[in-house]
Order: structure tokens, then C-alpha cells, then sequence
């Protein structure tokens, strides 16, 4: 988060302003955790006027000092008070008279000569204004219809970071995102560099990292409606995942996500159609994840009469048709309120005995499957007539929609049409989809396969999902070891750190650790079976990075090897000084079919659009930090730091000692191997 301050400059009227801005309102932003700056930041060339305009529209919050009557104060307040609904904090030391349009304003008072006494009170004015976000524009008071402007709209992202995002995003670079996720967080423009950021990690279902990012965004505006929508599926996903492995982590996630979703609803007047259609289908996933966990773990028998047993069958439908009703566009809500409504009319028909006695009498539950028959017919006609309205307006223009298409596939499947017609739509969408995941019309498939729906059309869905059509049930998360450590010393090093005689025992040291860690993952595997759920993440640098490599290999472990420069480049940075045996060990690694390595940039330096923020950052502290990230996306919750490090500061920035720091922070386990 960012503060403007609006004041005085100098001393005037016997106030003190410099001191005031000093022992006063920076130390309460320092405690709030906000940074927070005037126009002097902006005195530079450049058009000033241009600068404040935007600073007072884009600034999270305002404080303004009215102790005098300044006009420049007053003028900066009443732009602000006109572009921004809420987020201005008026301060003063009662010089002045308070001018009238502000008499019913409120203000915090302080005591020019015990500043510190001021600091809780406004600290706790910030956090109250920041976490309630009520409006204090009298603009806004006055005028209810007026609409605050979008801070975001305002704000330029460099080209040169868009680039390296795309650069990122085209090579499915997670690491690489939540680098830049952590940088662009520095920067004026974080909230929109964000939203494109998490939507990338949503896009390609790294929900773990989009999670973080999104929730980042709320942090900054609670009322974001596309970060809760986003973290309602979310949740939905992670929620999903969990029922199996950690039913109490499951629910409470699931139960982040309905929180997500009521407040969507409660803003629906500022949704359109789509908007609230989405809401609907939240909802419905939601439910229908509960129904999954009443009956998914039972044996076939019992799972059938668990299923249809559960009113969340008829709850999850009723909503995406809700949702579908909303909006008829919104297919993947059709489609859903298809599927929940084929299972509950096939488990009927099957369970009759089981359907007659939800309802009062058999007359009734005959005229209620009668009624859904009829729904069934009826919404099937329309999603059909919708998806193929779509598909004409795009054959008119020439294009394929992946997403289309798989809807198609569904709607074949649960219709009734032969099983070649429904393996050639469901070929025809995959292709389409190239590199898409298509994940839930997957899970949907398993759903109808355990409950024996649609058997000959499932079976040949799936067939062209390919052979994998295990459970429905994930994996652990996978588990991740990260190295960093000393190069061999240069034949120069004035104090040895890692001479090159104690390589044997260093590598020694290094097997037996990952050894200890390999075994200690619960369970009756051998060693070897257990290796291969790891994944390692080191350099490749002379010494302990290469060592690593090599005792991965041969104890199994998949390792990837991490360069912050091009292979040649960085051979001759940190590789070739040690000799050309270290060279050809490198390359061998390189080489081999279990290895495979990713460069961070293509030069020495930080981008261009990194070095204008001055925060202290070197290029081999981002080589280190977008090793962690890479880590943290593979595997954050199962994270273990490997260290060769003599316990001392590095010869430069970016060293093992900050590695290790960044590491603790995120509160991962770390070992420390010393090489003496």
C-alpha cells in the first residue's frame, strides 16, 4: 500500500511540518506497514502539476494536514475528495480556524509539541479507514450517484516488464511469475501488475500461487470483485483437492470460498448477467464437492445410495441452472445443470425405492421425476440451441473455441447420441484446445463413470483423454528440496572457504543428508521409490551446486538445474575458472535426459523497469529469490532448504546467507551443511 501526504512545507504559523511529517505520520504509516511520500518524491523534471493529479487518484490512502490555511493543501484535498469516495485522513494542530466546507469533517488533533504522543492515534485511524473503507468524501456524501474513478485505469505498467510476463507466461515459468509477483508489489502499479500476474497462474491451474496473488489484491481493496470471484473458484479447487487428503483443511477452504461467493451476491447489483451467473456456478461447484465427499469413498453399492440420498444433488442443480437461466450464454452452468440433473433421473430410476422415500407419498416422487424428466428435456433444448447459435457466429468468423466445443462434447454425451459421435466431439474439442487443460470435464467423466451413467459414452470420452483415468483422487503435494552453497575457491581466495581437497567429503556430506531426507517421507517405500517423489532445485555452479546435481542423480531425485545466465555465460562466470573437468561435469549433468535447465536472463543486469525503485536489489539476490519461487511453485508446503554455507557473509549480494534468509521468511526447514 501506498499514502500520499498532503501538508505545509516548512515551518509556519509555528508549526514545524518537517517534523511533524517526520516524528508523526511516517511512524504511524511505518506501523501500519504503508509507505508513504509528498510531492517532493515528484520535484523532479517532469510535469509536477501532471504528478500529484495522479498520485492523489492512485494513492490507497490520503493524509492531509488542514492545521493552516494553506491553499495548496486545500486544493490537493479537494481534488482528492472529488476523484476518491474514501481513504483521506484529515489531521491538525488547531493553528487555524477550520474553514467551514470542512467544519463537519472529522479530524484527528494533535500536539505539535508531543508528536509522539500522536502516533497510536493515528495508527489506529489508519487501520480503521484502511480496513473499513468508509466514505469520507463530502463529494460522495452529497452526490450518492457520483462514481469514484479506477485508480487503475491510471496507472502505466513499463513495457519491458509486460515482456518479461509474456516471456514468463509462453514458457509456463511459475517461478518466473511469482518473481514478479513479489517485485511488481514495490511499485505504484502492483495492483494492476497483479491482476495480470494471477490471472496467468489461474490459467494454468497453479492455484497455490494464484491464491497468494489474489489475496494480495483483496488485501489492498476487500471489495475487489473479480478477486473474490477468482478466489471463490480458488478456494473451490483447493477445497476439492483437500476432501480426500485433509477433509478438516478441505471444508475450511471450501468454506473460504462461500464466504468468497456471498459476497458476490451481496454486490449483485454491480454484476452483470455473466457476473451473476458466475456466482450461481461457485455455488453449485461448492455444493456438489460435498455431495462428491458424502459418497466417493464408499464402495459402489453404497456410493449410489449415498449419492442420491444427499439433497446437495439437488441443491448443486438447482443453482447451475440458476446460474444458466441468468445468463444463457453461460454454458458451462448449462451444461453442469445437464449433468447433475441426468445423475439424480438415472439414480431414480435405479433407487426407486430410495427416490419414494424423500417425498410424502409415491404420487409424489412420480410426478417430481416426471417434472424433471421434463426439465431435463426442456433446458437440453436450450443449451443446444445456444451452443449452437455460438458455434454459427464463429464459423462466421473464422474461429475455434476449445472451450465451445468441449461443452458440445458434454451435451452429446449426456443426450443420448452414439458413442462414435461422442468420441469424435470430444477429439475434435481436445484438439482444438491444444495446450488447455481440460480438468473438470475430466472429473465430471469419472463422477458418471463411478456411478455407472452413460457407461458407453463415458468409457469412450475418456478414451480420448487418454489412459490415465485413475481416481478422482490428487497426490500429495510434491515434495521439493532447494540447494544453494559455496563454489570451489579460486586459486586466488585469499581465506579458503571450500579449497577443492574437501570435495570427496563435501559431496559425502550432501548424499547422506538427501539420503536422511528421502527416507524420512512417511510410509513403507524403498529409497528409491521414495526419491522419485522428490524434486530438487540448484544452480549449476562449481562446487556444491554440481556435487548436488550429481548425488540426485545417482540416488534417483529429478533435479533441475537453475542458471541466472545463458549456458555459455554462465560457464564462464561460475564454472570454468574451477578447470575443464568442472566444465564437462556441467555438461554432463546438462546433457543427461533426467536433467534439464532454465536461464533466468539474458544478461548481467536488472531489467530496466527494476532498477527505477530503489530498494537494494542486486541481480544475483533475484537470481536467489527466483529460485525460491520456482521451489515455492512446485511444492510450498513440503519445502526443504539445503545449505553449504560457512556460517559468514557472502563475497557480494545474493549470496547463501540471504538465500537463507528468504528461505526462514516463508517458514520452510532448512539444513546447513558446513564445509569444513
Amino acid at each position: 500500500m501506498r499514502a500520499f501526504i498532503v501538508r505545509p512545507f516548512g515551518k509556519k504559523n509555528g508549526v514545524d511540518f518537517e517534523k511533524v511529517h517526520k516524528k508523526l505520520i511516517l511512524p504511524a504509516l511505518k506501523k501500519a506497514r504503508i509507505k508513504g511520500h509528498t510531492t517532493e518524491v515528484i520535484a523532479e523534471a517532469g510535469n509536477i502539476r501532471q504528478d500529484m493529479f495522479q498520485l492523489l487518484l492512485t494513492a490507497d490512502l490520503v493524509i492531509a494536514d488542514i492545521s493552516i490555511h494553506n491553499a495548496n493543501v486545500f486544493y490537493e484535498l479537494g481534488i482528492r475528495h472529488a476523484l476518491r469516495e474514501a481513504s483521506t485522513i484529515l489531521i491538525r494542530s488547531r493553528q487555524d480556524e477550520v474553514p467551514f466546507d470542512l467544519k463537519t469533517d472529522r479530524y484527528l488533533a494533535y500536539v505539535p509539541t508531543d508528536l509522539a504522543s500522536g502516533i497510536d492515534p493515528l495508527y489506529e485511524s489508519i487501520r480503521a479507514t484502511m480496513v473499513q473503507r468508509k466514505v469520507d468524501s463530502p463529494v460522495f456524501m452529497m452526490l450518492p450517484k457520483l462514481k469514484a474513478q479506477n485508480p487503475e485505469e491510471f496507472l502505466a505498467i513499463p513495457s519491458d516488464f509486460f515482456r518479461e510476463l509474456e516471456i514468463a507466461r509462453g514458457a509456463n515459468n511459475q517461478g518466473k511469475l511469482g518473481l514478479l509477483a513479489y517485485e511488481a508489489g514495490h511499485f505504484p502499479w502492483a495492483i494492476p501488475a497483479l491482476r495480470a500476474i494471477a490471472e496467468i497462474q489461474y490459467a494454468t491451474c497453479n492455484y497455490e500461487g494464484a491464491r497468494e496473488t489474489w489475496e494480495r489484491i483483496k488485501k489492498v481493496n476487500p471489495n475487489d470483485l473479480q478477486a473474490n470471484e477468482r478466489l471463490a473458484t480458488i478456494y473451490h479447487r483447493l477445497g476439492e483437492q483437500q476432501m480426500v487428503l485433509n477433509p478438516d483443511l478441505g471444508n475450511q477452504l471450501l468454506a473460504k470460498s462461500e464466504e468468497a461467493i456471498t459476497f458476490l451476491f451481496s454486490k449483485s447489483s454491480e454484476l452483470d448477467s455473466q457476473g451473476i451467473a458466475e456466482a450461481y456456478a461457485l455455488k453449485a461447484r461448492n455444493e456438489k464437492s460435498k455431495w462428491l465427499a458424502r459418497w466417493t469413498s464408499e464402495e459402489p453399492a453404497k456410493a449410489t445410495v449415498a449419492a442420491i440420498r444427499s439433497n446437495l444433488l439437488k441443491s448443486a442443480y438447482t443453482n447451475y441452472a440458476n446460474g444458466y437461466y441468468e445468463d444463457l450464454n453461460h454454458f458451462y452452468s448449462g451444461v453442469n445443470a445437464l449433468g447433475m440433473l441426468k445423475v439424480m433421473l438415472e439414480l431414480a430410476d435405479r433407487e426407486t425405492e430410495l427416490w419414494n422415500a424423500k417425498f410424502e407419498s409415491t404420487i409424489d416422487a412420480k410426478k417430481a421425476l416426471s417434472d424433471y424428466k421434463k426439465e431435463f428435456s426442456d433446458l437440453a433444448i436450450v443449451v443446444r440451441k445456444a451452443i449452437f447459435s455460438k458455434i454459427k457466429k464463429l464459423e462466421r468468423e473464422d474461429r475455434q473455441n476449445a472451450w465451445v466445443a468441449i461443452t458440445r462434447a458434454d451435451l452429446a454425451l449426456l443426450t443420448g447420441a452414439s458413442p462414435q459421435r461422442v468420441r469424435n466431439l470430444y477429439a475434435e474439442a481436445l484438439e482444438a484446445g491444444g495446450r488447455l487443460k481440460f480438468d473438470a470435464a475430466k472429473r465430471q467423466l469419472l463422477i458418471y463413470q463411478r456411478l455407472n451413467i452413460a457407461p458407453e459414452n463415458v468409457t469412450v470420452a475418456l478414451a480420448e483423454f487418454g489412459s490415465d483415468n485413475k481416481s478422482d483422487t490428487p497426490d500429495e503435494e510434491a515434495h521439493v528440496i532447494l540447494f544453494t552453497g559455496h563454489m570451489i575457491d579460486r586459486a586466488d581466495r585469499a581465506k579458503p572457504r571450500f579449497p577443492k581437497e574437501k570435495e570427496a567429503k563435501v559431496k559425502k556430506k550432501i548424499k547422506s543428508k538427501l539420503m536422511q531426507t528421502v527416507a524420512q517421507l512417511p510410509g513403507n517405500a524403498t529409497l528409491v521409490e521414495k526419491a522419485r517423489k522428490f524434486t530438487a532445485i540448484a544452480g549449476g555452479a562449481c562446487g556444491g551446486d554440481i556435487l548436488f546435481h550429481e548425488s540426485c542423480k545417482e540416488l534417483g531425485i529429478i533435479s533441475k538445474m537453475y542458471l541466472a545466465l545463458p549456458r555459455e555465460a554462465f560457464i564462464g562466470q561460475s564454472v570454468r575458472f574451477a578447470g575443464n573437468e568442472w566444465v564437462d561435469r556441467f555438461n554432463a549433468l546438462i546433457q543427461d535426459e533426467g536433467n534439464h535447465f532454465v536461464v533466468m536472463s539474458d544478461k548481467k543486469e536488472l531489467p530496466n523497469w527494476l532498477k527505477t525503485n530503489n530498494f537494494g536489489y542486486s541481480f544475483w539476490e533475484r537470481n536467489n529469490l527466483w529460485m525460491l519461487h520456482a521451489a515455492l511453485a512446485l511444492g510450498r508446503k513440503n519445502l526443504t532448504f539445503l545449505a553449504l554455507w560457512n556460517g559468514k557473509q557472502g563475497d557480494g549480494p545474493g549470496g547463501t546467507k540471504h538465500l537463507l534468509e528468504e528461505v526462514e521468511k516463508r517458514g520452510a526447514k532448512s539444513i546447513v551443511l558446513k564445509p569444513k
